[in-house]
């Protein structure tokens, strides 16, 4: 079978050059247990991809997407890497997971094709990261450094909970907290991870209530997101603050999932449809388009810009010749209804774009930024 998708696959790519198109390789989840999130970057991808080819492709050339689901797997993304190499791809955006996308990241490295990262937060990705990889989004510490910065000044909060994901974001933003809350005059109670599977994550809640936290921070993918929240209320745990750094938090089922309980919850991420970058507001119009009606989140944004930089190089490359393309990649200079893209190699990451970390709060069922000052469009309401 594999012999037989990857004939297809060559075919494919033949039969593209021949009529003249060029094809952006992805791979994403758009199944298993980030598919969800595969799905907001498969509309992220269309909607730049329609943009472009509406006004008239790449030097007269459609661009096409050739994407492959890795079924949130490590190895099925690493051979979904080898078919689109394979193919002849002049650059390949992906994955969704930072434990997938890391090892994908050295892969690429080995067979100098570019990779684009949109999603994926693991600070190491990046940092040393090498010369093929390049990330749209930003690091975890960004996120956690925006969130601990809001608490900075936030007077009267002293203490602080973290419970994270036992997986490769979850460590980030665990070494992250750890290593910046004290320096914001925070004492930490207590820290902790969960393996994937954890359902009843009470017993840890019923502790932290116990030990009183001003501020309790969470890190978590989407079914643990909503169950954290669910379960944050049973056990009646209410600090002044709650937050969820970004990814399960920051998807639109995590407000229709947790509903009522997530009202008042801080989450960070880098891109609402709020944000004031022009433009935002008809991205946010055709990605909901391309969802179905769907909300989308900062994932299909994050997509979409990968995808127009992808082009951008391209046609900078003036071809498909990969090397070229890494070249055209690193003098990206785009401003983008996400934000800007641009890859800058700095304080020991390499190809790291940066874009403002945001601070939301579910307000009336609905993400509303409040904070940093600059691109707030609410006020914070703190807990009592």
């Amino acid at each position: 079978m594999t012999r037989i998708i990857t004939t297809l696959l060559l075919a494919t790519a033949a039969s593209a050059a021949a009529q003249g198109t060029i094809q952006i390789g992805a791979i994403t989840s758009l199944s298993g247990r980030f598919a969800t999130f595969g799905q907001m970057q498969q509309a992220g991808f269309k909607v730049a991809l329609d943009e472009v080819n509406a006004r008239g492709g790449v030097n007269g050339q459609k661009v096409e997407l050739a994407i492959e689901d890795d079924a949130s797997d490590t190895n099925k993304a690493l051979t979904a890497a080898e078919k689109l190499v394979n193919a002849k791809v002049p650059v390949v955006i992906g994955a969704y997971a930072s434990g997938i996308t890391k090892p994908l990241s050295q892969y690429m490295a080995r067979v100098k094709v570019p990779l684009l990262v949109a999603t994926a937060v693991d600070e190491t990705i990046t940092k040393p990261g090498n010369a093929y990889t390049f990330r749209v989004n930003n690091q975890s510490s960004v996120y956690t450094r925006s969130l601990i910065d809001q608490l900075r000044k936030t007077p009267g909060l002293k203490t602080a909970v973290i419970l994270t994901s036992n997986d490769a974001f979850g460590k980030s933003v665990l070494t992250d907290a750890t290593k910046l809350l004290p320096g914001a005059g925070y004492t930490i109670l207590g820290k902790d991870t969960y393996d994937q599977g954890l359902t009843d994550f009470r017993p840890l809640l019923n502790r932290y209530k116990g030990q009183n936290p001003d501020v309790v921070i969470f890190a978590s993918y989407e079914q643990d997101a909503v169950a954290l929240t669910k379960q944050v209320k049973e056990v009646g745990l209410k600090p002044r603050i709650i937050a969820g750094i970004a990814t399960g938090f920051a998807l639109p089922a995590f407000l229709t999932g947790a509903a009522d309980a997530a009202e008042g919850f801080l989450v960070t991420m880098v891109w609402n449809p709020d944000v004031r970058y022009p433009g935002a507001q008809n991205l946010y119009t055709r990605l909901k388009a391309a969802l179905g009606g769907a909300e989308p989140s900062q994932h299909a944004a994050q997509s979409y810009a990968a995808m127009l930089a992808a082009i951008d190089a391209v046609k900078r490359a003036g071809g498909t010749d990969p090397e070229k393309v890494r070249a055209a990649l690193a003098q990206t200079n785009l401003k983008t209804a996400f934000g800007p893209v641009a890859f800058r190699t700095y304080g020991g990451y390499t190809n790291q774009n940066s874009v403002v970390g945001l601070i939301t709060q579910v307000q009336e069922g609905k993400f509303v930024t409040v904070g940093p000052a600059s691109a707030a469009r609410g006020k914070l309401i703190l807990g009592k």
